[in-house]
């Protein structure tokens, strides 16, 4: 599945994934979350800009309402949340808290991101 080769960070194994159809580029989890999301919060640039250039959808939000910036940055992955930006990601979308990607930064104290994102 893809999730799994994204979450380990296998990028043959999502590429081999897509090609063969074995999953939909924006298919989601129990806790919708995309591929997207756990290659995101576990730091996989190589795997996050595949599923970019392959034109997934990155506002995609999970069961929290958070996006995959969301995730890379409450996960420190600043390689990912910087990924997310130059590709177009909504840094003004909210969760369930009402939390925008600016208030992750703050509260994970990333200074280089806040500035990235006002």
């Amino acid at each position: 599945k893809i999730h799994k080769a994204a979450i380990v960070g296998n990028i043959a194994k999502v590429q081999h994934v897509l090609l063969f159809g074995k999953n939909d580029l924006n298919d989601r989890d129990k806790m919708n979350r995309t591929a997207l999301h756990v290659a995101c919060a576990n730091g996989h640039s190589a795997v996050v800009t595949l599923l970019l250039e392959r034109k997934c959808l990155h506002n995609l939000c999970d069961n929290e309402n958070r996006t995959a910036l969301m995730k890379a940055i409450e996960c420190q992955e600043e390689e990912c949340a910087t990924l997310l930006l130059e590709h177009g990601a909504d840094p003004n979308v909210m969760d369930v808290c009402g939390n925008t990607a600016l208030h992750y930064a703050v509260f994970c104290q990333n200074i280089s991101l806040a500035a990235k994102l006002l």
